[in-house]
């Protein structure tokens, strides 16, 4: 009997609290790239909704956006009203999501983390984004990820 990493448990409990209805996927390898979570799922790299934490001058902003887009984070920067973003270390994406990077949710944080959602991801019937572990992602729509997370939608790139 295998026991569930604990990330994606306490994922699994905030999704199913938060009315999440997307099923729950352990892929058998880790999925660290859009490209290979599209692969895994059979699915666009467009549709993986990859979970990028930025440090805005220590407060930590959650960038959700296509795997088919690269943030620009002056743009982004600009859109949301902080100075600037830049790429989070390994220690303060954990401090901050209770996960590591690969394997950042949208939810189930230790703390609510202010979440902006590229509007590109409209475009897809079922959206895919990590379930709190690298090898864990769940189907979800864009209005259901929106609601999930409160986030803003915006442009990214």
């Amino acid at each position: 009997m295998t026991t569930e990493h604990p990330s994606i448990t306490r994922f699994r409990d905030d999704h199913g609290a938060r009315g999440g209805t997307g099923e729950i996927v352990i892929l058998p390898d880790a999925v660290h790239t859009a490209a290979l979570a599209a692969e895994a799922l059979g699915c666009e790299v467009g549709a993986i909704a990859n979970s990028l934490l930025f440090d805005a001058g220590g407060t930590p902003v959650l960038i959700l956006t296509s795997g088919a887009h690269r943030v620009d984070t002056a743009k982004v920067a600009a859109t949301i009203g902080v100075e600037r973003l830049k790429r989070a270390t390994p220690e303060f994406v954990r401090e901050h999501t209770g996960q590591v990077i690969g394997g950042v949710s949208p939810i189930a944080h230790p703390r609510p983390v202010p979440t902006y959602l590229d509007s590109w991801l409209r475009r897809y019937e079922v959206v895919w984004a990590a379930a709190g572990h690298p090898s864990a992602v769940f189907s979800t729509t864009f209005d259901e990820l929106a609601t999930l997370t409160g986030a803003t939608e915006i442009e990214v790139d």
